[in-house]
């Protein structure tokens, strides 16, 4: 079940049959009229209206739980509207499953990849629609449309590259061939930049305006209104199931879209007192970590973190920082090097103990929820507890006290504004924002010394950002430790009061949080000031 779900209760509505006069649009590629999706009592989507213009990219925005990916995937055919019309290029639908919404052009790009990792791009491009009486032939005419769409669409990719070994970035590339293949004249893609580096974002927003010019139509969902203002046309806004706004995208802005969104005005920058710092918490002496090959993934690295400070780790994904925090804490083994503590050395080199390290006052937001965060079949009550299960407060022996675990759970989901706020709902079932909310409410409930925080906002929409870098912030101000990697370089300037740059592994530099994008951006890319000066005055004429 998706896990959009509105914070709605019953109310009365027109039928759809009342907007079906005039309804009918033949210049949209899309029109929703009155959709309607109920879980319970609880609506996702409350008379839903959206017309999708033919060639354009539209935006669909709104926080966590508003009901954006309820709407799409009944658009796509994984559920079935209560209620409502969808017309698709003026003709009425019914799209009763994917299959059918493929057949008539419609295609998905998921937030996580409906990849194979083990399969070729080829073979997961064709998978299903092999085609031919051999496989040998379909494969043969698949590899030339391929290669039509890749060149089409400037989207090359090696097709016999397997997926595992390709980054997001291309991943995404294929998971957008692979509906192109299938026909597509109109894309979904759900939060398309989640997982992507800032490079990889704008050579995405290439490929859509691309699209958009030779008549596709992109549906664009997504909480990042920096993006939404730099590539969509329209931009439609959702609160708690129901469509509040459709505006020109050039005649808003991001203040106004935010205020939409959240119905309140929200603060975009981060309000902070100067940092007051105390003792040394964290210590990092020469940390290398090497992998399975010998290629060194994290370089010498030394720094520390002190008490009631925020320490930023900058850097473009895949430059040792994911490394570093996760041989900090104990998931992985460093080569050599010292880790200290509170003063007392942590055994990285062995393979650190994490129940041990919780228990000594770190705690840890990883990077990946749902990989090492979460376990997504498990309610929330249990995984609110994992790590932490020991702790007397939740029994003693064989036996936990379950009221005690359910009486906390709802307490930190109303704390964090979890919606659903239903402790024993499965995690699969809460969106992506409001699953990173329950791992901030176990990590940063347990007064830690030291948090370790890895995208803290990945999946986030913008009120839960808003929120969740003023418990940051309060946190630093109660004197504990915060070592925050990000790929988000604003969170990172904004949060932080020491910026470490990593580059290759290696700490390239260090600046406090005023420090400008652009310096930033230098060092991210192993440019120092010197050399981007050298290169400026080669390039005077002489």
């Amino acid at each position: 079940m998706d896990s959009e779900h509105a914070n709605s209760t019953d109310s009365p509505r027109l039928p759809a049959q009342a907007h079906k006069a005039g309804a009918r649009n033949d210049q949209s590629a899309i029109q929703l009229v009155g959709i309607e999706k109920r879980f319970g009592q609880v609506y996702a989507n409350r008379n839903i209206d959206l017309t999708v213009k033919k060639g354009s990219i539209h935006g669909i925005i709104g926080e966590n739980g508003a009901g954006k990916s309820t709407l799409m995937s009944i658009l796509y055919g994984f559920y079935q509207a209560d209620a409502g019309e969808i017309y698709i290029n003026g003709r009425l639908e019914k799209i009763s499953d994917s299959q059918k919404a493929i057949s008539i052009g419609i295609g998905m790009v998921h937030q996580h990849f409906m990849l194979v990792d083990n399969f070729s791009v080829l073979e997961n491009i064709v998978l299903g629609v092999e085609g031919g009486r051999t496989l040998a032939g379909g494969m043969s005419r698949a590899r030339n449309e391929l290669k039509r769409l890749a060149d089409e669409y400037a989207l090359d990719i090696d097709p016999d590259a397997l997926i595992e070994e390709l980054p997001v970035g291309l991943q995404q590339r294929v998971e957008i061939l692979k509906a192109l293949y299938r026909g597509a004249d109109v894309l979904i893609l759900d939060e398309p930049t989640g997982v992507l580096t800032p490079a990889e974002a704008d050579h995405l927003f290439r490929i859509l305006e691309q699209l958009r010019d030779q008549g596709k139509t992109i549906l664009l969902i997504t909480h990042k209104l920096r993006e939404i203002m730099a590539i969509t046309d329209e931009v439609s806004v959702m609160r708690r199931g129901e469509m509040v706004a459709t505006v020109q995208t050039a005649e808003s802005s991001v203040e106004e879209l935010a205020e939409l969104m959240v119905g309140r005005h929200v603060l975009l920058s981060v309000e902070k007192e100067p940092a007051t710092p105390g003792k040394e918490i964290l210590k990092v002496e020469n940390l290398t970590v090497t992998d399975k090959r010998g290629v060194t993934l994290v370089d010498d690295v030394s720094f520390s973190v002190r008490a009631g400070e925020i320490v930023g780790i900058a850097g473009v994904s895949g430059n040792g920082q994911s490394e570093l925090m996760e041989a900090i804490a104990g998931m992985i083994r460093a080569s050599s090097g010292r880790v200290l503590l509170n003063d007392d050395p942590i055994g990285v080199t062995q393979k650190a103990d994490a129940n041990e390290l919780r228990h000594r006052g770190m705690a840890h937001v990883p990077e990946d929820r749902h990989r090492t965060g979460l376990v997504t079949k498990f309610p929330a009550t249990e995984n609110m507890i994992l790590g932490y299960q020991d702790l007397d407060k939740y029994g003693s022996g064989m036996f936990l006290d379950l009221g005690a675990i359910l009486e906390e759970t709802q307490t930190y989901m109303d704390d964090f504004d979890v919606r659903p706020p239903d402790p024993n709902l499965k995690v699969a079932n809460f969106s992506g924002g409001n699953q990173q909310k329950l791992v901030l409410a176990r990590e940063m409930e347990r007064d830690p010394d030291i948090l370790l925080v890895g995208q803290p906002t990945r999946g986030v929409d913008i009120g839960a950002i808003e929120f969740i870098h003023k418990r940051l912030i309060q946190l630093r101000d109660a004197g504990k430790a915060i070592l925050l990697v990000s790929v988000e370089l604003d969170e990172i300037r904004s949060l932080s009061d020491r910026v470490l740059v990593m580059f290759a592994g290696k700490v390239v530099g260090e600046r406090d949080g005023s420090a400008s994008e652009g310096e930033l951006g230098l060092m991210m890319a192993g440019i120092s000031k010197e050399d981007d000066k050298a290169s400026q005055k080669e390039g005077e004429p002489s």
